[in-house]
């Protein structure tokens, strides 16, 4: 299975694809999380993107694909992957068809942008053990401490509510082409993305085991 998971920052892209990587046993590769990495780890690649991401702005396409590439060439992408955060352009679609050959299936995950924003800015993360939080949905036990480690909680600078909305923009503007790029080859299945996880992640798995088409 190679499948590519789409939705706005914050519809729960990465949860819902982890629990299906864990089910069909192939890797959820998040290209948010590959970047802030590298950023972490001082890459050049990191210095290069970390301007973009502090601004809400898209990465451009040659970092992305620098990574990308990389990465389905590892041995555990042979079997499938599930792609979180990319392809995000026209041109990343085009170049992921050429590095693997086409996807098998695309999922939409669809939430209001009311939702996104209160997700997002009430979003806090830990510097130490990268373990996260959501103020509303998910607290620590302790407010602005993490229950693994004891470290302060930070609120990322993507999350903050004008960068979130920054993002928003940026990702309908962006991906709307590559939606309808996927729409018209018939891999495009949307779906609601304001219900449970659990709820979304049966519905994908019974459409694919059962070979549904959009």
């Amino acid at each position: 299975m190679r499948m590519v998971m789409f939705g706005p920052p914050g519809a729960g892209k990465g949860t819902i694809a982890g629990a299906l990587t864990e089910q069909w046993g192939i890797p959820h590769i998040a290209t948010g999380d590959m970047l802030r990495a590298q950023v972490r780890q001082g890459t050049e690649l990191g210095r290069r993107a970390q301007d973009y991401m502090d601004a809400g702005e898209l990465v451009p396409d040659d970092l992305i694909l620098e990574m990308v590439r990389r990465r389905l060439s590892e041995a555990d992408a042979r079997r499938g992957f599930i792609l979180d955060g990319f392809p995000r352009t026209l041109a990343q679609a085009d170049a992921l068809d050429e590095m693997v050959g086409g996807v098998d299936a695309v999922i939409d995950l669809e939430v209001p942008e009311q939702e996104l924003i209160r997700r997002l800015s009430g979003r806090r993360v830990c510097p130490q053990c990268r373990a996260i939080y959501q103020v509303d949905t998910m607290p620590p036990r302790k407010a602005g401490v993490c229950d693994r480690c004891g470290a302060q909680l930070v609120r990322r600078a993507d999350d903050e509510p004008e960068a979130v909305r920054n993002r928003l923009a940026v990702y309908r503007e962006q991906t709307a082409p590559v939606l309808a790029y996927y729409r018209e080859r018939g891999l495009l299945r949307s779906t609601d993305g304001t219900r449970g996880s659990a709820a979304v992640v049966d519905e994908i798995a019974a459409a694919v085991a059962a070979g549904e088409k959009p």
